[in-house]
């Protein structure tokens, strides 16, 4: 027998939303503060009361949680610091109430392991004349609360890829109203959102940030993904961010990462991104390293050189070329100016370290 759906699952969103229009005292804010946990994959959030709305980080107090629970200290030495970076509207109180995302400290006022924005933030100031923009393209999985996929037969699979990807009509997509309301939730809040798509395998989905200058990429897509499992909790559904979440004969989940510098984007930037490509074919191995939390072993499962992926053993780049590590679009080819595509971070990468590596491999030739 199938285990019981949580009884959260039973709240009825009417009676919150009786509360939800109660007023609050002037100046008053709910901030709500967000950070990447142990994993490096999940976020954790937690909000206290201001008494002003804040409009600059500088302003935000610096505050605390017990990092045993999280996986970043232990239990004799447990608090951890939230070092606030980024202030967006919050989509779900609305009012003047703000989501704050942070940075984590251990005591010795050092990062903690999986703060890796605090590393990407001072390799994009070393960058900065150069202007490096990136858009990356969320793939994201949904699933009902046994952690099956939303809308798959219980005991069985729906039909081959095919009529899946961009479609319409409830035998085609699953999960549409989670897709809108994050968008939504997304533009209020002030994340460079783009785009969104279904995608090849049912249940799946891309939403697009960008582009994005300098660390604000990172910062936006964290926050994007904190909004999309936030706004998913509301309609009782789980997003998974698994490569490879099902396996056989069905489309794994990545982050395809565009990048472009000033000099790309230029006139006959074409030469500008083919030298990037070569510097890139040079340290494979490190950015496979850098594009999943488990420095490859999620990506293997999902870069097999099938269902739209190059091989995680060998490098490759190609024009329009879905199958090839670094992916040259038609129109920039034919145009001789522009971006490249990284098909190969993971879906559960963390935005930072891919966003890191390609500057520092590209732009700073380490």
């Amino acid at each position: 027998m199938a285990p019981a759906p949580p009884t959260g699952a039973a709240t009825n969103k009417q009676v919150l939303d009786r509360y939800m229009r109660l007023e609050i005292p002037d100046g008053k804010c709910q901030a709500m503060y967000c950070w990447v946990d142990g994993s490096g994959e999940n976020l954790r959030s937690k909000t206290r009361t201001l008494d002003f709305t804040p409009k600059h980080t500088s302003e935000l107090p610096i505050w605390n949680f017990d990092g045993s629970s999280t996986g970043q200290a232990e239990g004799s030495n447990s608090d951890v610091y939230l070092h606030p970076v980024a202030i967006y509207a919050d989509p779900f109180r609305l009012g003047n109430n703000k989501l704050i995302l942070c940075e984590t400290y251990k005591h010795n006022k050092k990062p903690t392991e999986t703060n890796h924005r605090h590393r990407c933030a001072e390799l994009m100031t070393k960058a900065s004349d150069q202007h490096p923009w990136f858009g990356m393209e969320q793939e994201y999985t949904l699933l009902d609360t046994d952690n099956h996929p939303l809308g798959w037969p219980k005991n069985g699979y729906p039909g081959p890829q095919g009529p899946y990807y961009c479609g319409v009509g409830a035998n085609k997509v699953y999960g549409r109203d989670v897709v809108e309301a994050h968008y939504r939730a997304c533009l209020y809040a002030g994340i460079n959102i783009s785009g969104e798509n279904a995608e090849v395998m049912p249940a799946q989905w891309e939403f697009q940030v960008g582009p994005c200058e300098g660390i604000k990429m990172g910062d936006d897509l964290w926050m994007a993904r904190y909004l999309l499992h936030r706004v998913a909790e509301d309609f009782n559904v789980v997003v998974s961010l698994d490569p490879k979440p099902i396996p056989g004969d069905w489309n794994g989940a990545g982050m395809h990462t565009n990048f472009s510098t000033k000099g790309m984007r230029d006139p006959n930037g074409i030469t500008d991104i083919e030298k990037a490509i070569d510097k890139l074919s040079r340290h494979h191995i490190r950015h496979i390293k850098a594009y999943d939390p488990k420095e490859g072993k999620d990506n293997e499962r999902r870069l097999t050189g099938l269902h739209e992926t190059s091989s995680i053993h060998d490098f490759s780049a190609g024009v329009a070329n879905r199958g090839c590590s670094i992916r040259i679009p038609r129109g920039v080819a034919e145009e001789k100016q522009g971006y490249l595509e990284d098909r190969r971070p993971s879906s559960n990468a963390d935005p930072y370290l891919v966003s890191e590596v390609l500057v520092r491999t590209i732009c700073l030739d380490e």
